[in-house]
């Protein structure tokens, strides 16, 4: 056998599962430590007693039932917060008009910590679902807005002069040269609002509700269920994770033709 002919699917085995690598040696670390007293359980369980609370809570149906709800809220909270984001930052770049009317008050809103409006949105919504929805919608609209702004604004007035002198009309200028031109920023602004998207959920899940991850980590704090505490961090990082790759997969996708995205 050739070990030449190897070595490429070997090196993008490494490349692919190389992120990994890192949180396996921590998890190893950490499991180490518990089993030697480095640390004390009662401070940081063991990985191995934070996989028996993931499977007794999944076989009650509870882990299931939380992971669903702080999805769905999150979900919907991505929906309309990107969707208005998306669209006004199209509207505020592409339009004077339009920027010299709302782009002010909008980034007059975004210097408003969204998390301090908690007090007010139970007021306005009570403890029900769209209070959550809210603030999920407020913390990812603002990062998709400004970099679907950005990257609408900092289109390469070259190539839309050049596509001017070939006879583009406005909306080849967009659909062409623009567009594609903003899509990486917009691609960072999807990132960032999914990393906020999470954040803002933990803080509202823990106000008056009565299921998802966050309650699930209040409940088990009440009991004294450390375990259990650890395994909703280590959910949210997870979906985290997932949500990031995912973009990282879009931008794979979408970003062919970019130099900093071409496949290899």
């Amino acid at each position: 056998m050739n070990i030449k002919h190897l070595l490429p699917n070997y090196s993008k085995w490494l490349g692919r599962t190389s992120g990994w690598l890192l949180p396996i040696f921590l998890i190893i670390f950490w499991c180490v430590s518990v089993q030697n007293h480095w640390i004390s359980s009662r401070i940081l369980p063991s990985p191995l007693d934070i996989v028996d609370a993931a499977i007794s809570l999944s076989l009650s149906g509870e882990l299931v039932k939380n992971i669903a709800a702080s999805a769905e809220r999150a979900a919907y909270g991505l929906l309309i917060g990107g969707s208005i984001g998306f669209f006004l930052g199209l509207a505020n770049g592409l339009f004077r008009t339009a920027d010299r009317f709302l782009d002010t008050t909008v980034q007059m809103i975004r210097n408003v910590p969204h998390l301090a409006l908690i007090p007010l949105v139970i007021i306005w919504f009570g403890i029900g679902e769209e209070g959550k929805v809210f603030l999920v919608t407020l913390g990812v609209f603002f990062p998709i807005y400004a970099n679907t702004y950005h990257g609408i604004k900092t289109a390469d007035p070259q190539l839309l002069e050049m596509g001017r002198v070939y006879g583009l009309n406005y909306w080849q200028l967009f659909s062409q040269i623009i567009f594609p031109g903003a899509l990486p920023s917009i691609l960072v602004g999807l990132r960032y609002s999914l990393g906020l998207m999470w954040l803002t959920l933990i803080v509202a899940e823990t106000i008056a509700t009565t299921s998802g991850i966050g309650y699930m980590a209040m409940n088990a704090r009440e009991f004294m269920q450390t375990d259990v505490v650890v395994l909703a961090i280590l959910i949210y990082a997870l979906l985290g994770k997932f949500a990031d790759t995912s973009v990282h997969f879009l931008e794979w996708r979408l970003l062919q033709w970019h130099p900093s995205f071409r496949r290899a």
